[in-house]
């Protein structure tokens, strides 16, 4: 089926783990509601990881220190509680469960997102999604008890984009006709990959807003930003967008993960240790006599959150010095796109194969 028939939805669980301690104790619903990320230093050292949409209200936005999220909730009936990681897995887990009903393809991002490929659900016709949606969020209401938000579009960058606009519990339909209107409004930055840094870079060169970004010459953007990078934001700023929803294959991959002696956004200090897990997953590849066709980095935040970056190959490669250089790739551009310090740093190979041929033409795609 062409590419730009895919219908394709990002399903985004609302502000997941305060809602999930909204379930466990319903009578908090009605007030602000932060769930922290604590360090144990002092009883107020930490990180905001999720907090509900009242909470944000206030200003409490992920990321921001404890004591400041209490500053500002000062003198009202607010609720501060610790993340509750295996209790949310189980939640996640049962709406997933759901949700992959729903699919032609499923592909999990997160403990809250996952894109599903609904093209023959329904019958390639942006018309019908609101139906299936609403069948979706009525399944995992009456089942789990939560809401979600939707984004639909002809790709998973539209879809991506469009979930962040009608949120809690809402939907956007970008149909292919639409997406140029739909996208070049908004500020560049809504891109994955122009961080506050390219942003500002990109403001410098009068381009405010993705409009601005898709009418720019691609030539000048590859100079500017090397040739991946450049064809990725004149690609993107244009809604192109190839990259399949996949279901994830665990026999298909090879990972290691690892703890950061500090938290940090230091790249050199993260390469040092990706390096070293690069090597482990080299050794096992070579004893097992495979090829790798992806190569993936794996983030996960000072509270919490996980993110994922990937990278395919055009044909399998088996070189330690390939993975090197796309996690070195795909690090700086994620250090670009987060103002978090990093906690763990992952490195993953997949679509594995005994298959010889090393050419490496790169095709590039983002998870979230």
């Amino acid at each position: 089926m062409p590419t730009q028939n895919r219908v394709v939805m990002l399903v985004d669980l609302d502000y997941f783990f305060a809602q999930c301690e909204e379930l466990r104790n319903p009578t908090i619903k009605d007030k602000p509601v932060v769930v922290g990320m604590y360090s144990g230093r002092t009883e107020d050292s930490g990180a905001v990881s999720t907090s509900n949409y009242i909470a944000r209200k206030y200003g409490v936005k992920s990321g921001i220190p404890l004591f400041l999220a209490k500053k500002r909730l000062e003198g009202v009936d607010a609720v501060f509680l610790p993340v509750d990681y295996d209790y949310y897995q189980q939640i996640s887990d049962k709406i997933m469960q759901i949700l992959r009903g729903y699919a032609d393809v499923f592909e999990q991002v997160g403990i809250d997102e996952a894109y599903l490929d609904v093209t023959q659900k329904v019958h390639g016709n942006f018309e019908e999604t609101p139906d299936l949606v609403q069948q979706m969020k009525t399944a995992v209401k009456n089942q789990v008890g939560t809401t979600f938000s939707v984004g639909v579009g002809p790709n998973k960058l539209i879809a991506k984009i469009a979930s962040d606009k009608n949120k809690p519990d809402g939907i956007t339909v970008v149909r292919p006709k639409d997406v140029e209107a739909f996208l070049s409004p908004l500020p560049v930055d809504r891109l994955l990959g122009v961080g506050r840094k390219t942003s500002a870079k990109m403001e410098e060169l009068c381009i405010k807003t993705i409009g601005d970004l898709a009418a720019y010459d691609v030539q000048r953007l590859v100079e500017l930003f090397g040739k991946t990078i450049g064809v990725y934001f004149h690609n993107a700023a244009n809604g192109i967008d190839n990259d399949p929803v996949q279901e994830a294959g665990e026999a298909e991959s090879i990972s290691r993960i690892a703890t950061l002696k500090e938290n940090t956004r230091d790249l050199a200090v993260i390469l040092q240790k990706t390096d070293q897990l690069t090597d482990e997953i080299h050794k096992e590849l070579t004893q097992k006599n495979l090829s790798y066709k992806q190569v993936s980095i794996i983030a996960i935040m000072t509270d919490l959150t996980s993110r994922s970056r990937s990278q395919t190959l055009e044909q399998p490669a088996k070189d330690a010095e390939t993975i090197r250089k796309y996690v070195r790739e795909l690090f700086e551009k994620y250090l670009g796109e987060s103002e978090l310090e990093i906690r763990r740093v992952g490195v993953k190979v997949a679509q594995l194969s005994k298959e010889e041929k090393q050419q490496r033409q790169l095709t590039s795609f983002f998870t979230s």
